[in-house]
């Protein structure tokens, strides 16, 4: 018997982490639709050509006539690597979403990107991810700065010399 509970668990242990890692179908539908309405792609694309352009340095090395062709190369990258890398980045961003979210979860998530209040937050959510990011550091170096203070202060309290 005891083999037998065994192996049931242990079929259905693999079964969730299967259910983990695959994500269905349907969650994986929504999940696109998601993050369409997030328009990923669309930051990718403003991305795309910042990092094309950061390689003509290292690349021309200062020659005008490689700078030259790698600008007119620059169309033709750009369109090939925004259709092979949207999909991709469509599909890794769905995954993640659809392994994190229930299919109704992301309908609701979608539903709310679809309205204006929605559609205001996608557009600024890098610059509130950054506000976000820069508040934690600033208010991180004041409490270091304070706690820096308060155990300098009660080190000398205790003897010990700065």
């Amino acid at each position: 018997m005891h083999k037998v509970l065994t192996i049931v668990c242990a079929i259905l242990l693999t079964m969730g982490i299967a259910r983990a890692d695959d994500p269905s179908s349907a969650a994986m539908d929504a999940a696109r639709s998601f993050v369409m309405t997030l328009r990923v792609t669309d930051q990718y694309k403003a991305l795309l050509p910042g990092i094309l352009f950061s390689l003509r340095p290292v690349l021309s090395q200062g020659r005008p006539e490689i700078e030259r062709d790698f600008d007119a190369g620059v169309p033709a990258i750009l369109e090939a690597g925004q259709s092979k890398y949207n999909n991709t980045m469509i599909e890794r961003a769905a995954a993640f979403y659809a392994a994190n979210f229930s299919v109704e979860e992301l309908h609701e998530i979608e539903a709310f990107g679809r309205t204006a209040t929605g559609q205001k937050y996608i557009e600024r959510s890098r610059e509130f991810s950054e506000t976000g990011r820069k508040i934690a550091e600033d208010i991180s170096r004041e409490a270091s700065d304070e706690i820096k203070g308060q155990m300098t202060q009660l080190l000398r309290d205790k003897g010990h010399k700065f």
